[in-house]
C-alpha cells in the first residue's frame, strides 16, 4: 500500500514546467514594456500603459493557476468536458452576432474596458473533449465512426472561427493532427495535407499545369514506394515528368519561332486540361486493377488524385472568392507575387529590419530604435518577437525559443509517462497548440508565414491569450500532479 501514500508538492508538481512558464511570462512583460515606451519611458507598473495592464493580467493568471492546482478537482475536466465544449461552441456562435468587430474580425466580446475572445478558450474545450472521447475504452482512430466523430469535434469550432474571419485561430486547430498522429492516425494523412498545401502554392505561383504534374508525380511515387517498385518509377515516371515540365516552355518557343498568331491554338489552349484529361482517362485502368487486387491503397490513391484535381481547379475560386482582400494581399506578398513594403508588407518588412538590426547580442533593453520609435505596428501583441530580436539579439531570441522547445518537450515527456489516456491525449493537444502558435507567430515576424494575427504564447500582450494558455497548461500540470500524488 506504500505506493498509494500521498506525496507533497515537491514531488508532485512539475517544477521545470512551472519555471518555464514563469520565465516566458516575465520575458513577455518586460518586452511589452519596451515595445510601448517612447524615448522617455514611464514606470513598468503604470496601469495606464500596456505593461501595467499586463501586470494585472499576470496576477490574475497566477491566481487561475493556483485555483486549478489546489482548488479544482482534476476529475472535473473529464467529467464536464462535454458541457464545457458545448458552452464554448455556443459562445463562438454568439460572438458572431453579439461581439464587436476588431480589425475585420467579429470574434470579441466587449465588457467596458475588458475584451474576451472565445476562440482562445475554444482550444482548451476542444482539447478536453478530444481527450475525453479518445480515452474511452476500445477507441481506435482506424474505426470510421470514431474518426468521423473526432474530426467533427475539431472541425465544428474551427468552421465557426473561420466564419468570424479569425483565420489565425482557426489555423491553430490544424496542430491537433500531431496529437492524432501520436494516437494512431496514418502518416499518409499528414502527407496528403502537405501535398494539398504544395498544390495550392504551385497553382498560385506557377500554373495549374505544374500542380497537376506534381500531383501525378506524388501519386505515382507513393504507389511505387508502397509496392516496392521505386526503381521502375525512377526509370519511367521521372524522365516523363521532366519532359512534361519543359513542355509549356517548348510550345512557347515554338510559337515564337513560327511567328504564330496571338490567338493561335498554342497560346490559347489550356494545357492543364489535356494533362488532367490524360490522368482521368487512366483511372478506369487503375480502378479495374484495384478491384481485382482488392487493394484499399489503390482505391485511396485514385480518390486522392481526384481530390487533388478538384483542389487545383478550385484554387482560383478559393483565392478570389473565399479569402478576404487583406488575406489575399498578405499571401501574395508572402509568396513574392507582389511587393508592397509600404502596404500589407510593411509590418513584416519593419519586423525583419528590427530583428536583423539586433545582431548577435542586441541593442540593449529600451535601446531598440525600431521599438522605441514605433516603426513596427502591433509590436506588443502579434509582433512582440521582433522586440526580443532587436533588443536582445540572436542570443536572446535563441534562448526564448529554447525555453519554448523545452516546455513543449517536457509536456510531451510527461504525457508519455502518464498512466491515464486522458492525460496523455490532453498533454499532446496542449503541446500541439503551443507549437502552432509559436511557429506561426515567429514565422510572421521573419516573413515565412502570412500575417494572420496570432499571439505568442505567454509573451504577447492581452488577458484572453495569457489566461487561456495559463489555464491550458496548468490543467495539464494538475492532471500530472494528481497521478504523481499516488504513483511513483
Amino acid at each position: 500500500m506504500e505506493r498509494f501514500r500521498g506525496r507533497g508538492l515537491k514531488e508532485t508538481l512539475d517544477w521545470p514546467l512551472i519555471i518555464c512558464y514563469l520565465l516566458l511570462v516575465f520575458i513577455g512583460w518586460i518586452n511589452i514594456y519596451a515595445s510601448v515606451q517612447s524615448a522617455e519611458p514611464a514606470s513598468i507598473f503604470d496601469f495606464t500603459t500596456r505593461s501595467g495592464k499586463q501586470f494585472v493580467w499576470m496576477m490574475t493568471a497566477f491566481s487561475l493557476a493556483g485555483l486549478i492546482l489546489f482548488v479544482i478537482s482534476p476529475q472535473v475536466y473529464e467529467s464536464f468536458s462535454l458541457p464545457i465544449y458545448l458552452a464554448t461552441i455556443a459562445l463562438l456562435a454568439a460572438v458572431i452576432f453579439l461581439g464587436v468587430e476588431v480589425k475585420g474580425s467579429r470574434s470579441w466580446f466587449e465588457f467596458g474596458p475588458v475584451r474576451f475572445q472565445p476562440a482562445e478558450v475554444s482550444k482548451i474545450a476542444t482539447s478536453l473533449m478530444l481527450a475525453s472521447v479518445m480515452s474511452q475504452y476500445g477507441f481506435k482512430l482506424s474505426n470510421a465512426r470514431n474518426f468521423i466523430m473526432t474530426a467533427a469535434i475539431i472541425l465544428v469550432p474551427m468552421a465557426i472561427i473561420v466564419a468570424q474571419s479569425e483565420t489565425g485561430s482557426a489555423l491553430v486547430y490544424v496542430g491537433f493532427i500531431f496529437m492524432l498522429y501520436r494516437e494512431g492516425l496514418s502518416g499518409w494523412i499528414l502527407f496528403m495535407i502537405g501535398a494539398a498545401i504544395l498544390l495550392f502554392i504551385l497553382t498560385l505561383t506557377l500554373s495549374p499545369w505544374y500542380s497537376i504534374l506534381a500531383l501525378m508525380v506524388l501519386t505515382t511515387l507513393c504507389s511505387s514506394m508502397y509496392h516496392g517498385k521505386i526503381r521502375k518509377w525512377l526509370i519511367i515516371m521521372l524522365p516523363a515528368a521532366a519532359v512534361l515540365a519543359v513542355l509549356p516552355w517548348g510550345l512557347e518557343r515554338l510559337a515564337a519561332i513560327t511567328h504564330a498568331a496571338e490567338d493561335s491554338f498554342l497560346r490559347t489552349a489550356r494545357l492543364e486540361y489535356f494533362l488532367a484529361g490524360a490522368g482521368l482517362l487512366s483511372l478506369p485502368y487503375f480502378a479495374v486493377r484495384a478491384f481485382r487486387e482488392r487493394s484499399t491503397f489503390k482505391w485511396m490513391s485514385i480518390a486522392a488524385f481526384i481530390a487533388g484535381l478538384l483542389l487545383v481547379f478550385s484554387v482560383d475560386f478559393i483565392f478570389h472568392d473565399v479569402l478576404q482582400d487583406h488575406q489575399r494581399k498578405r499571401i501574395e506578398v508572402l509568396l513574392g507575387l507582389k511587393d508592397d513594403p509600404a502596404g500589407v508588407g510593411y509590418n513584416v518588412n519593419q519586423s525583419m529590419i528590427a530583428i536583423g538590426s539586433g545582431g548577435l547580442t542586441g541593442k540593449g533593453f529600451l535601446k531598440g530604435t525600431q521599438t522605441t520609435y514605433g516603426f513596427v505596428p502591433e509590436q506588443s501583441t502579434d509582433f512582440i518577437f521582433c522586440t526580443i530580436g532587436e533588443e536582445w539579439g540572436f542570443i536572446g531570441s535563441a534562448v526564448t525559443i529554447l525555453i519554448y522547445a523545452f516546455l513543449i518537450w517536457r509536456v510531451m515527456q510527461d504525457a508519455e509517462r502518464s498512466r491515464e489516456n486522458f492525460t496523455r491525449i490532453y498533454g499532446y493537444c496542449t503541446a500541439s497548440c503551443i507549437f502552432m502558435h509559436l511557429f506561426i507567430n515567429i514565422g510572421m515576424t521573419i516573413g515565412i508565414m502570412p500575417v494572420i494575427g496570432i499571439p505568442l504564447p505567454f509573451i504577447s500582450y492581452g488577458g484572453s491569450s495569457l489566461w487561456a494558455f495559463t489555464v491550458m497548461l496548468f490543467i495539464f500540470i494538475a492532471l500530472v500532479r494528481h497521478e504523481r500524488r499516488y504513483f511513483n
